[in-house]
């Protein structure tokens, strides 16, 4: 397929090479030029503006929040042909893949919401996981797309931002236990227990899911950069899990105590570090050195 991708960041930079070794014509376009050139290196096509990178059978979006895909969203609908197929890998909001949804759909072409969940090695692996909803047509025509980079892809409906808000739900999840790891690791190296030992406990009996086991162990070895999941896009993503919530009548008090938590983080000046860096405020609420 003749397949466009923009947004070049850690996870796109991962994602896009699997598309190309997979064969595809791949058409790269990022805001800083100069992300492209491994790829285009690899086999990639340098695009010279959003919308060049946008003319094949579909182009992926992997973008930071609402503001950086609504600033290529023009171009992509201006220059994707009727029947082409937008896929949005990015976690953005409710609102905003319902906006895109239809707008799309006025000029005959297709919008599939398909965020991921797993961090770039994961993703350079071609072994996400996703969440993706749209209609029945639309789907059929990313699938092949979406299986060439995930290990595994669940539709969610045929409405695109059910999928988004699947994503919200699960970075939610996340963030809540990247918070109680570091609560349960300052608990325990306040009282003299080595929290690589409390770790391997944990995740050989009762929480051996990969969130326990990859997550604990950045916290133990502090590990914060560079980031997989920068804490700056965790409190993007909790607020929009809030503004869902709040749309939907659903109170989520655990939402309001993390994005307390990741704001402490960003207001002091330490949103570029990993989401892992809560571990940095309950060990100093701890008065650990």
């Amino acid at each position: 397929m003749k397949v466009g991708f923009i947004g070049l960041g850690s996870m796109g930079a991962a994602i896009a090479p699997n598309l190309v070794r997979a064969g595809h014509e791949v058409s790269v376009w990022n805001r800083s030029p100069e992300k492209a050139d491994p790829l285009v290196a690899g086999g990639a096509i340098r695009a010279a503006t959003p919308a060049d990178a946008s003319r094949g059978d579909a182009v992926f979006t992997m973008l930071a929040d609402d503001a950086a895909v609504e600033g290529v969203s023009e171009a992509i609908l201006a220059s994707l042909p009727a029947g082409g197929v937008h896929i949005s890998l990015s976690t953005i909001s409710v609102a905003l893949a319902d906006k895109l949804t239809e707008a799309h759909a006025a000029r005959g072409q297709h919008y599939v919401s398909a965020p991921v969940f797993g961090r770039p090695p994961v993703a350079a692996e071609g072994k996400l996981f996703i969440a993706a909803a749209s209609t029945p047509e639309a789907i059929e025509k990313a699938m092949p797309l979406l299986e060439t980079i995930g290990q595994r892809v669940q539709v969610f409906g045929d409405k695109p931002s059910a999928a988004n808000l699947v994503k919200l739900a699960g970075n939610f999840l996340i963030v809540n236990v990247t918070e109680a790891l570091s609560e349960a690791m300052a608990l325990v190296a306040k009282g003299g227990v080595e929290k690589a030992d409390l770790l391997d406990f944990l995740t050989s009996t009762l929480f051996g899911a990969p969130i326990y086991k990859n997550y604990g162990a950045l916290i133990v070895s502090e590990t914060f950069e560079p980031a997989g999941f920068a804490a700056v896009l965790a409190a993007k993503d909790m607020r929009l899990a809030g503004e869902a919530a709040d749309s939907l009548g659903v109170s989520m008090p655990l939402n309001d105590l993390l994005r307390a938590r990741l704001g402490r983080l960003v207001e002091g000046g330490e949103g570029h570090l990993d989401l892992t860096g809560l571990s940095l405020l309950a060990s100093r609420d701890a008065g650990l050195k």
